[in-house]
């Protein structure tokens, strides 16, 4: 089994463990929500239903990325797992927003508040021991097909441990005290971290999208492969982007003008072969071989050593 088949069973295996585990989960706490009278639980329950609408669009992904590249997307389908966290990000952005609308109406309505059934201290528990399991699962799957889809669930899925622990400090609050409007500041509380952890995972998948990359320590590790081969000099014009988890990378390099067309050919797969070496998941290296002397001495597009820092 190749690494793209073997990394799609992975994401398709992750997202059917993540719908069905949030499904439970957001159907107990919505209906001991409902049943206990706690707005706090019933919102923990919604946030969980926005999680099975994205473990779904990950399911739907997953098999997109799995096609071969075509005519339309010569380089593939692998972008869109970034366009799927993006969707994901906003869907965590309505149901924050829309809890931070119904708990503000509650707190301010003016309405006599009830104290929550005890139900809801249990089903938060059993969330809180859920949502542990599936946020160390997705992270764990994510680290091994190094997807930034399945690590963005399981950030939102720690997320919801937080929420889910909030959840059940405000309510043993709420029991102690005798203060059932403390179950309304706290579904606030929770819209609101759901909301800034929304923004923060949008903002992530900038960087591929705008055709950077995440971890710039890559470009030291191509003037290092470079530099193995005496024969190629003055690596220029360097430019990594990341197709999915790969990275695609086009440099410059200068050799001997007298070489044969084979010889420099030669040269320029020793470079490319010590790249895929050093760096792993390569998508695609294009070496372009200039004759030594001919460079410009300031380029547009890409780095070399003099702006490596």
């Amino acid at each position: 089994m190749n690494i793209k088949n073997s990394r799609q069973k992975i994401l398709v295996k992750a997202s059917w463990v993540s719908t069905v585990g949030n499904a439970v989960l957001s159907l107990f706490k919505i209906a001991v929500g409902l049943i206990s009278g706690s707005l706090a639980v019933l919102s923990d329950g919604i946030d969980s239903a926005a999680d099975v609408a994205s473990s779904v669009i990950m399911l739907f992904t997953s098999r997109i990325i799995s096609r071969p590249p075509d005519k339309k997307y010569v380089f593939g389908y692998e972008k869109a797992e970034s366009i799927a966290t993006k969707i994901l990000s906003l869907i965590i952005f309505y149901a924050g927003v829309q809890m931070l609308i119904s708990t503000v109406k509650n707190i301010f309505s003016g309405d006599p508040a009830e104290i929550p059934g005890i139900l809801a201290i249990y089903v938060t528990i059993f969330s809180i021991i859920g949502k542990l399991l599936l946020a160390f699962y997705q992270y764990y799957q994510g680290k091994k097909a190094e997807s930034p889809m399945l690590i963005a669930n399981a950030k939102n899925m720690r997320n919801d441990v937080i929420i889910s622990a909030g959840v059940l400090l405000g309510l043993i609050f709420i029991f102690l005290f005798d203060m059932p409007i403390l179950d309304s500041v706290t579904g606030l509380i929770i819209s609101i971290f759901i909301i800034r952890s929304s923004v923060k995972i949008f903002m992530e998948t900038n960087v591929e999208l705008m055709d950077g990359i995440k971890d710039d320590s890559i470009y030291e590790k191509i003037f290092e492969a470079v530099e193995m081969v005496p024969e190629a000099t003055n690596p220029h014009r360097v430019r990594s982007r990341q197709v999915g988890s790969l990275y695609m990378i086009e440099m410059d390099i200068e050799v001997d003008g007298a070489l044969s067309l084979n010889e420099a050919h030669e040269i320029a797969e020793r470079v490319e072969q010590n790249i895929r070496d050093i760096v792993v998941n390569v998508y695609d290296i294009v070496v372009h071989l200039e004759p030594k002397g001919i460079s410009q001495t300031s380029e547009k597009y890409g780095i070399d050593k003099n702006n490596l820092k």
